[in-house]
């Protein structure tokens, strides 16, 4: 909710100020009245002038009440929710105020908001009896990621006559934040999930047994029944046992944010299927509890390098995944030519399942990307074809390309590589992932 403000008389600009705001109507008039002058004085007609007179002061009086006209009116917004798939509506409140003792006159208001979330909202509000309140609401709608800010809001005074318009701005305004769309995942079980929580659940003891435990000194609200005296007496401190360590499965998501990599620009392009899968992964992998990181192909992970990754359960999981989501609403292409930098990153043998959404290799590439295997429990890739997502549907593919060539290196790797055509599902995907995983394992099992 933004901050209550006021709209009240401006102390600069004077005069110049109240006259430019006269409406059509109030120029008109203004107009007319000065020629009815002149034609008067030339023609010496008394009444004439007297009329003219009333014309043109009439506006110049309407302005100059508008003008030192004090409404205290206080504003503000609430957006539900703040943030927002992308293709999904918005709703945004809008609260008035009269704080003051007097009535209000015929109050216009209006919102700023940015061409992509649809037209400029108008609202007409009538008389606001003092301590009275007006609330009104418009929606929103964006097929882009990003983050949109909303206001200033601002108020636009008339008077009864219609002859002048001023406006007064308010200075709070709201971030409406549009998010990647996620698409609800199955729960399979792939390779690297076999440590920590997930479907896979194992604990380390520090020892097993009372003469071996390894204790350590006491903290604030650690449980006195966990005290350990034999080691409290030989150290000289108040010592506790330590307890069961879990150790949370881990699974890194590789995001390719090449510009080279991708064709194409909108909601239905090839990068925007990419953001949208990592996001869906992400949000599935918390869900199942595992400890998650994002990571680019320039090298920066979220939560910063050198982290252990988002949590999962409970509050702390939703509050993981809106940070996520922030970052992927705003991520764009980079411009690096390489997977280099994302390969030194990752630590060898200790990132779990590795979940990877690749646009466009060459040889080179492929070949970096193929390395990556080797410091993950568990690989999966998705590859974005970009000859399929610019092909027109009637077009026939060029057979033995190269992206199948990619697809075949990373197989060989260990990967499971997917390659991803123009329109495919995240879901489906997901799904042909766990087979294919499945029936590599039935094959080295009858080979061992």
């Amino acid at each position: 909710m933004s901050a209550p403000a006021e709209a009240g008389r401006e102390e600069t600009g004077g005069i110049r100020t109240a006259l430019a705001g006269l409406t059509t109507r109030g120029r008109s008039f203004l107009a007319a009245g000065i020629a009815a002058v002149i034609c008067a004085y030339i023609l010496g007609q008394a009444d004439l002038r007297r009329v003219g007179l009333l014309l043109a002061v009439l506006p110049l009086i309407c302005a100059t009440v508008l003008y030192r006209t004090r409404y205290r009116v206080a504003g503000s917004r609430r957006l539900s929710p703040a943030r927002v798939p992308a293709g999904s509506e918005a709703r945004v409140h809008l609260r008035m105020d009269n704080v003051s003792r007097l009535p209000t006159g015929l109050l216009m208001l209006q919102d700023r908001v940015p061409y992509v979330l649809g037209p400029r909202p108008r609202f007409v509000l009538d008389r606001v009896e003092p301590g009275g309140r007006r609330e009104v609401s418009y929606r929103v709608r964006s097929d882009l990621r990003g983050r949109y800010p909303l206001g200033p809001l601002q108020l636009r005074l008339t008077d009864p006559f219609g002859m002048c318009e001023l406006t007064r701005a308010f200075s709070t305004f709201d971030t409406l934040t549009v998010i990647p769309r996620v698409e609800p995942l199955p729960p399979i079980r792939l390779s690297g999930e076999a440590k920590g929580y997930g479907d896979g659940r194992q604990r380390s003891l520090a020892l097993a047994g009372e003469d071996d435990v390894i204790p350590r000194g006491y903290r604030h609200g650690d449980d006195l029944r966990r005290v350990h005296w034999r080691s409290t007496a030989r150290y000289g401190e108040l010592m506790v046992r330590r307890e069961e360590q879990p150790q949370r499965a881990r699974c890194t998501v590789l995001l390719d944010t090449r510009g080279g990599a991708y064709e194409g620009a909108g909601p239905d392009s090839a990068f925007e299927w990419a953001v949208s899968g990592a996001a869906s992964v992400l949000v599935h992998m918390l869900e199942r509890g595992f400890s998650v990181r994002l990571l680019t192909d320039s090298g920066s992970s979220v939560p910063s390098e050198g982290a252990d990754g988002f949590a999962g359960f409970g509050q702390e999981s939703a509050e993981a995944a809106g940070l996520l989501m922030d970052t992927l609403a705003v991520i764009d292409h980079s411009d690096g030519t390489g997977l280099s930098r994302a390969y030194d990153v990752l630590r060898g043998g200790n990132e779990g399942l590795l979940v990877a959404f690749l646009g466009d290799l060459d040889e080179e590439q492929a070949t970096v990307a193929a390395k990556m295997r080797q410091r993950s429990g568990g690989a999966v890739a998705f590859v974005l074809d970009p000859d399929a997502w610019v092909r027109e549907p009637t077009d026939v593919p060029a057979p033995g390309n190269a992206h199948e060539e990619r697809l075949r290196m990373l197989r060989e790797a260990g990967w499971t590589a997917l390659g991803v055509e123009r329109g495919a599902s995240m879901t489906e995907l997901w799904r042909q992932a766990d087979r294919e995983r499945s029936g590599l394992a039935a094959l080295g099992g009858e080979a061992r």
